[in-house]
């Protein structure tokens, strides 16, 4: 049983305060049995959990454990109309994520003053602004999958009539256009702008935006938003059940409920990963109709400070490059985010491996990898997503993860996070999942027989006016799990193109398949944690019951060699 695990069965007190009672039940032993009655003077060569800055003073301890998996949870939100406005306002003008004051109330517990804003990349690019009269009354939300050059606000323009572009077989042929399709699709003017699908060509409304997770979003319904909830923001060191911060978890397409994110969440920490506590709620805002939301802890310095060893957290952004960049660390503002141990530790660790990734030899690269990285816990990692068939990892669109520098070993190892688009969770238009998602021939449902999502060919230029994702190149392959996306992380690339590393993940892939998969224990688990969501105005048994279904045939396609 995993040390995760164990943490669940405690007490809501003794979780909250055990490092403190540890320490002081370990110095009254060593004391006694080694001291005797000589003075003795406290003294400590390890790092601190936390920092003075990022200790919590006063914690709310609630009624229940949040992640008591044993009872039903609920969390509601109140605000004002015109703060949820400004909040708004500022990310369809300005691309700024502001937070805005609200009342939380979480299992009959009410914590005034709490804070929230939008949360996450890929998923907010399908937000449309639907407030009558305002400014950007139907426009898309700024910005995109982590950094999509020209997937942005304004209008999106329409397909031609026929649907996408055909790719024929053939390495090197282009693509056609269908029977009576015309012309490419005209890209407006502007700062970005997403292609639709036409009508009855399996897009629009129904099959939710062009990109993320699928789901359409409206600002007319705030219980959909995803969102992070901040305890702390208007009160320093205030926290709930030990922790800062909340996440709100998006649904997706094919998973309302949000059942494939808890399913990958709950597989990953029985293989003996590190990831986060979540749980199913009744969740309500203002005087909406309430819907079926999954919340997981947000990693923050006292997750860091429970994570094995002892180590500094570093979060991936969406911006990030993952490259080296010079020793001046102010230059990686847009691509790490240290999370604890800011004053006595820095970025520096992170910084030197970037350096030495960027000048190491192929023969360098396989003979000196394990004194920088962890390679046994990364392949496993890359094996993970690979199995839940999540391309949105640390090299995908959204750079979604954690580096974790471990103090002690001097190496580094990944925390995965956002797992909204495993198991099935990534939809285009039309259904289906998104090319290189579990399997080497992905097809999409939906598209003229069946035929797979195609790899632009080589030498395909886009026609004027589209703009490519920033990093994706014709033909190029993804990696780091579920593949096909785009991959911006040398270190990925690398890994998976050394033959001994490459053969770890094989075989991590092999463990993890006849662990999850072969055993029936991953369609066993769907049915046990598919039985612990909550109906709601927003999620019927009808649409758990196809979650689960959903879940299952993901399962079974990614164990199919």
């Amino acid at each position: 049983m995993s040390l995760a695990s164990l943490r669940k069965r405690l007490p809501v007190r003794l979780r909250q305060h055990w490092i403190p009672l540890t320490a002081g039940l370990a110095g009254i032993a060593v004391a006694l049995t080694v001291f005797g009655d000589v003075a003795i003077r406290p003294y400590s060569t390890s790092t601190a959990a936390v920092t003075d800055e990022e200790r919590i003073t006063e914690d709310i301890e609630g009624t229940v454990d949040l992640f008591d998996d044993t009872v039903d949870h609920e969390i509601s939100l109140s605000y004002s109309q015109d703060d949820y406005d400004r909040m708004l306002d500022a990310y369809f003008t300005e691309g700024e994520k502001e937070w805005m004051t609200v009342d939380v109330t979480i299992d009959g517990t009410t914590l005034d003053s709490a804070a929230v804003r939008l949360k996450g990349n890929s998923t907010l690019s399908s937000l449309v602004d639907d407030r009558a009269g305002s400014e950007t009354q139907g426009e898309q939300a700024p910005g995109g999958m982590g950094g999509m050059g020209g997937m942005g606000g304004g209008e999106r323009p329409e397909m031609p009539e026929g649907g996408m572009p055909q790719m024929p077989e053939g390495e090197g042929a282009m693509p056609q256009m269908p029977d009576g399709g015309g012309d490419m699709p005209q890209m407006p003017e502007g700062d970005g702008a997403v292609p639709q699908m036409p009508e009855g060509a399996g897009g629009g409304d129904e099959a939710g935006g062009f990109v993320g997770t699928g789901t359409a979003l409206s600002t007319d319904e705030p219980e959909n938003l995803p969102l992070l909830l901040s305890f702390d923001e208007n009160q320093p060191g205030r926290a709930y059940q030990g922790m800062t911060e909340l996440s709100i978890r998006p649904a997706s397409a094919s998973s309302a409920s949000s059942l494939n994110e808890a399913v990958a969440l709950e597989l990953t920490e029985q293989s003996g990963q590190p990831t986060q506590d979540y749980s199913f709620t009744t969740y309500a805002v203002n005087d909406r109709p309430t819907t079926t939301r999954l919340v997981v802890e947000n990693p923050d310095p006292q997750y860091a400070g429970e994570l094995d060893g002892d180590g500094v957290l570093y979060k991936l952004l969406s911006t990030s490059s993952f490259t080296y960049q010079g020793d001046d660390q102010t230059e990686y503002g847009d691509d790490f985010k240290q999370v604890n141990l800011n004053g006595s530790q820095d970025l520096q660790p992170i910084v030197s491996f970037l350096e030495w990734l960027d000048s190491a030899s192929d023969e360098e690269f396989a003979q000196e990898l394990d004194q920088w990285v962890d390679v046994d816990s990364f392949a496993t990692y890359l094996a993970t997503q690979e199995v839940l068939g999540n391309f949105d990892t640390i090299s995908g669109p959204g750079r979604n993860g954690y580096l974790y520098y471990d103090l002690d070993t001097g190496l580094i190892s990944i925390v995965s996070w956002d797992l909204n688009l495993a198991l099935g969770g990534m939809s285009m238009p039309g259904g289906g999942g998104l090319a290189g998602q579990g399997g080497d021939d992905p097809t999409t449902e939906g598209a003229p027989d069946g035929t797979a999502m195609p790899e632009l060919p080589e030498g395909f230029e886009p026609p004027e006016g589209f703009e490519l994702p920033e990093g994706v190149e014709p033909g190029a392959q993804g990696g780091g799990g579920g593949g096909g996306m785009m991959n911006n992380n040398a270190l990925v690339t690398r890994f998976e193109e050394s033959s001994d590393y490459a053969a770890l993940i094989d075989q991590a892939v092999s463990d993890l398949t006849a662990e999850w998969i072969d055993s029936g224990t991953g369609a066993q688990l769907v049915d046990e944690i598919a039985a612990r969501v909550p109906t709601t105005d927003g999620v019927d048994q009808a649409t758990i019951d196809a979650d689960a279904q959903t879940v299952k045939e993901t399962l079974a396609t990614e164990a199919t060699p």
